[in-house]
């Protein structure tokens, strides 16, 4: 199968040259913008390994939201200087993502998080269901991507679910074809398993779902910090991410094409803008947060420039090149990465890796994993890796219907170690060494 969904755009770009994409040069730099990495506890640094139920932040994104607050806090389209630099934030936090996804700013909506505007998005489109048209959801998503689009059934949608297969928790796409129809109205899919890492081949489900005129909407939440993103490759017709995942404070982003987001009519308080994407953004927006999402992907920007220079300047008009090229550092650099990680931790008796663990296929997942050992509860692992200085989550993180379909939920769900590209080598080999020491205790 072609690997086409990961790499849209850097299949069409020949000339970025993954020779230059050496991320681990520049670690010392990549690491120095991140405060929270100098933490210790009980003597030890801190390795964080919670990256994918939020990361740390770069200092500039830091600075960015205090400066807003000390400068330019205020509501949005008054006639004041504080209320125009407002304005100007927002839409600086607009194109800045319009860059990152390879998108148009006025396709870009910004919300809480991403399960509320999931919800936005499944009440407006509830709008125009008929009793007996379908949705096709899939047991490898978070709840976020199941529940706004399963409340639908009070308009007479019917659900249904797309399996996995258990052996290695990727998509069963035969079973997705054999459930798409001409009353399937919208597929709802995540970009990668924010349990598991799986990558879901987003462009030939959208191409399915096209071809019996439904609408795909995809959660890449999990997706976004670990590899490039091309939105009109994908040709998904709504997308949703959360900043907080990758480098930036608590904000909720919509990607949305342009005739949906005029065609749908979101729920709105009266006197909001009938102008899009404005008409989805409801109420007073977190302003302080939109300068921080600028700042992230200004960090990104510049990790392209020391990464591929001769891709552009990372300036607002070019920026786009270079944040591709740094998207692709972190890929690859990841990737180094996890391998070790998973051969570490396949050699410890006891251990059940959950997902994708044959190199080769590597392509097809994040540096995520979700594992579990012998005799040990996921919890009490998570509590013997902190007291390491090892931050972990345990329990299914919402993707409760992958918990259950693998057999894992009522017995505690599994161990997630969520790398990004701010981890080292060295912290791996700690991490499989700690589990080694468990194993051993166990």
């Amino acid at each position: 199968m072609r690997f086409h969904s990961l790499r849209p755009e850097t299949e069409r770009r020949k000339e970025l040259s993954m020779a230059s994409y050496d991320l681990e040069h520049h670690l010392n730099w990549i690491r120095a913008q991140f405060p929270a990495l100098q933490q210790a506890i009980n003597g030890r640094e801190v390795i964080y390994l919670d990256g994918p139920g939020g990361t740390q932040v770069p200092q500039r994104v830091i600075d960015a939201m205090a400066d807003y607050l000390a400068r330019s806090n205020a509501n949005t389209h008054g006639s004041f200087p504080t209320s125009r630099r407002t304005d100007a934030v927002i839409a600086a936090a607009r194109d800045a993502m319009a860059d990152l996804l390879g998108c148009e700013a006025d396709e870009i909506v910004f919300g809480t998080n991403m399960t509320t505007m999931t919800f936005a998005v499944s009440r407006a489109i509830g709008r125009e269901l008929r009793p007996g048209d379908e949705i096709l959801l899939t047991r490898l998503d978070h709840d976020a991507n199941i529940a706004p689009w399963s409340t639908l059934e009070e308009h007479g949608a019917v659900i249904r679910l797309v399996d996995i297969d258990p052996k290695d928790c990727t998509l069963d796409m035969g079973d997705l074809r054999r459930q798409l129809n001409d009353r399937t109205r919208l597929i709802a899919v995540c970009y990668a398993s924010n349990a598991v890492g799986t990558i879901n081949d987003v462009t030939e489900i959208a191409r399915l779902a096209h071809a019996v005129g439904a609408l795909v909407f995809v959660d890449a939440v999990h997706f976004v910090p670990h590899g490039p993103i091309d939105v009109r490759a994908l040709d998904c017709d709504f997308l949703a991410c959360s900043p907080y995942k990758f480098f930036a404070p608590h904000v909720g982003v919509l990607y949305g094409k342009r005739e949906h987001l005029r065609r749908f009519r979101p729920y709105k308080v009266r006197p909001a803008t009938e102008d899009s994407p404005e008409r989805w953004e409801t109420g007073t927006q977190n302003h302080e947060g939109l300068a921080g999402v600028t700042a992230a992907i200004e960090y990104l920007a510049e990790l392209g420039r020391r990464t591929g220079p001769n891709v552009g300047d990372g300036r607002t008009s070019k920026r786009r090149p270079v944040l591709l090229a740094a998207m692709e550092a972190i890929r690859g650099y990841e990737r180094k990465l996890v391998e070790p990680l998973i051969r570490g931790l396949l050699a410890i008796p006891g251990v059940t890796v959950y997902g994708i663990t044959d190199p080769p296929r590597f392509d097809w997942r994040t540096p995520t994993v979700a594992l579990r050992l012998a005799g040990q509860t996921p919890q009490e692992l998570a509590r013997f890796l902190a007291e390491q200085g090892m931050f972990t989550w345990a329990g299914n993180y919402y993707a409760i219907n992958l918990t259950e379909r693998l057999g894992v939920e009522t017995a505690g769900g599994m161990l997630r170690l969520g790398l990004v590209h701010y981890n080292t080598a060295e912290e791996v080999a700690r991490v499989v060494d700690a589990f080694r020491a468990c194993a051993r205790v166990g």
